[in-house]
């Protein structure tokens, strides 16, 4: 079971990622562009990834707009998406983006941590089905 410092601690850093995420913004002529919202909710979030000659990820951006937990998950993940491969993006779990928040989530929640998940994988599918 987890004290409460560190449960303090993640909620704290989820918040310092909601206020100041250092992969806001928007890259022009990214490579990638996927958009989707929580209806439930109201979140948003559109995510920008730009490839290197490689095809691995060289930049990831996010914009949107919604609870702490969304926009944290955004900011984190756009952060652990660069360096890795279309390849590896296409099979990415969940379970990688949700441990990485290391809180406790609802059924409510989940949906909104897994948005810019589901922005990810969307954006990469579509992009490797023009590819083909």
């Amino acid at each position: 079971m987890e004290d409460s410092s560190d449960m303090v601690d993640k909620t704290r850093m989820l918040l310092e990622y909601y206020k100041y995420a250092p992969t806001r913004g928007v890259i022009e002529k990214a490579d990638i562009v996927a958009k989707d919202s929580n209806i439930s909710c109201g979140d948003e979030v559109e995510m920008y990834i730009k490839l290197d000659e490689n095809g691995k990820v060289k930049d990831a951006k996010f914009t949107g707009k919604g609870c702490i937990i969304s926009q944290a998950s955004a900011a984190m993940l756009t952060e652990m998406i660069i360096g890795k491969s279309l390849e590896e993006l296409a099979k990415m779990d969940k379970k990688e983006l949700l441990d990485a928040l290391g809180i406790p989530l609802g059924p409510v929640r989940i949906k909104c941590a897994l948005l810019s998940f589901k922005v990810m994988k969307k954006g990469v599918l579509e992009f490797i089905a023009r590819k083909s």
